[in-house]
Order: structure tokens, then C-alpha cells, then sequence
């Protein structure tokens, strides 16, 4: 990696990390499409590293607005979730793979965009948690579905909720991964170089949710992941 291309990873990073702290999601979202045209190695594990680091740091924060029950139901659907997005990263080429990536963002966008607003009922839970396992564990980008069915929360319940799901959700792909041996000395080497992008991410959005409502990250949100999705498909067509 190229000293521009890591520039490029560490903003992507940086960014991503404020707007999960601030918002609860977007590690994924906003920067996997842009690591993956620069290093695809870097994806899910280097990203999903990060986002435990971010997860922590928003728990130590707003760990009081928690929604333990949510929180829990969620989590149950996440670990059969999780098996089976290690066993479609094992069994997708990498083309596949970005292609798919870039894909869920498109349609976490359209979701999002179109405000469908699904009850946080039990079964909703368990099925956003089981889809979200999947999704995170193959691509990084499991927020979409949590954020759908959480949108109705607010402030710190929102961001220390799907913080929590994010953190244990996290830990349990991560595990996934290295069961299935995609997690490699390069992507915990780019992990330790990318944590001080992270931080300062983080350090960013308490600045951020001071000056920024929710609707105006949300649109930020929609409109850099879009932009990353289009041309992360626009260079798998090409190549």
C-alpha cells in the first residue's frame, strides 16, 4: 500500500468512525467501499477490528441510555447469522465479494432513503440481528438492518444500543473469521496502523453531535456510501 493509498484508508476510517459514534452505525457502510478499491484484504476483518475499538469507546460514553433487552434479542439472531456469513466469505471470489459488498449498501441506502420503519418487536429483533450477522461477518456492513429497526431511538439510547450488538456481534464475526482463516498478520498489522484514525474519529463526533441533528449525518451518510457503492461496482464491471 502506496503512502497516498493508506491517506486515503485513514480518512475513509477517520470519517466512518465519527459517523458510527455519532449515529450508532457507518463504519461499514461509509468506508468498505472505498478500503476495498484500495486493499481488499482489508475487508470485513481490518473494519470489523476498528469498529469493536469505536464500540467500546461510544459504550464508555453513553453506556447508561443501554437498551439491554433490545440489545439481547438482537444478538440471539446474530449468531446463527454470523455462521453463515463465514461460511458465504469462505465460498465468494473476491469479485463476487466486492460486488455483494457494494450491493447491501445500495439497498441499506434505498431502505433507509424510502423510510420503512419495521416494529422492535421480539421477531423483527432476532431476524435484523440474524441478517445484520451475516452481512457484517461477509462484508462489514452489518448496521442497515439494525438501523432500520432501531430508527425509532434517538441520541445516546440509539448509539450505546447498537453499540452493544456491534461490539458482541463484532467479537463473535471476528472469531468467525479466524476460524476460517481470513484473518491474516496484514490485516491486524493495517488494524494497529488505522486505531489512531479510529480514535480521532471518535474524539470528532462529540464535537459533531453538538453542531449536527440526526437527519444531516443520516443525509451525509447516504450520500458518501452511495457515491462509494457506484464506484466500487463501476471498477469490479471494469476490470
Amino acid at each position: 500500500m502506496t503512502t497516498v493509498e493508506f491517506t486515503v484508508v485513514a480518512f475513509a476510517i477517520f470519517f466512518a468512525s465519527c459517523m458510527q459514534a455519532s449515529i450508532g452505525f457507518g463504519m461499514g457502510m461509509l468506508a468498505a467501499p472505498i478500503v476495498a478499491i484500495v486493499d481488499p484484504g482489508l475487508v470485513p476483518g481490518t473494519l470489523i477490528m476498528l469498529a469493536i475499538v469505536v464500540s467500546l469507546m461510544v459504550l464508555a460514553r453513553d453506556g447508561a441510555a443501554l437498551d439491554f433487552s433490545g440489545a439481547s434479542w438482537a444478538l440471539a439472531g446474530r449468531v446463527p447469522g454470523t455462521v453463515a456469513g463465514a461460511l458465504l466469505l469462505v465460498a465468494l471470489p473476491e469479485r463476487g465479494l466486492a460486488l455483494m459488498l457494494a450491493l447491501v449498501v445500495l439497498l441499506g441506502i434505498a431502505l433507509t432513503s424510502f423510510g420503512w420503519i419495521p416494529l422492535p418487536r421480539r421477531r423483527n429483533l432476532v431476524f435484523a440481528g440474524a441478517t445484520s450477522g451475516l452481512l457484517a461477518t461477509a462484508t462489514s456492513i452489518g448496521g442497515p438492518p439494525m438501523a432500520l429497526v432501531w430508527q425509532r431511538n434517538t441520541g445516546a439510547k440509539l448509539r450505546s444500543t447498537m453499540s452493544a450488538f456491534f461490539l458482541v456481534g463484532s467479537v463473535m464475526s471476528l472469531a468467525a473469521l479466524a476460524a476460517a482463516g481470513a484473518v491474516t498478520s496484514h490485516t491486524a498489522f493495517l488494524f494497529v496502523l488505522l486505531t489512531p484514525a479510529a480514535v480521532l474519529g471518535y474524539v470528532l463526533s462529540r464535537f459533531v453531535n453538538r453542531v449536527m441533528d440526526r437527519r444531516r449525518l443520516r443525509l451525509t451518510a447516504i450520500a458518501v456510501s452511495t457515491v462509494g457503492a457506484v464506484v466500487l461496482i463501476g471498477q469490479q464491471l471494469l476490470m
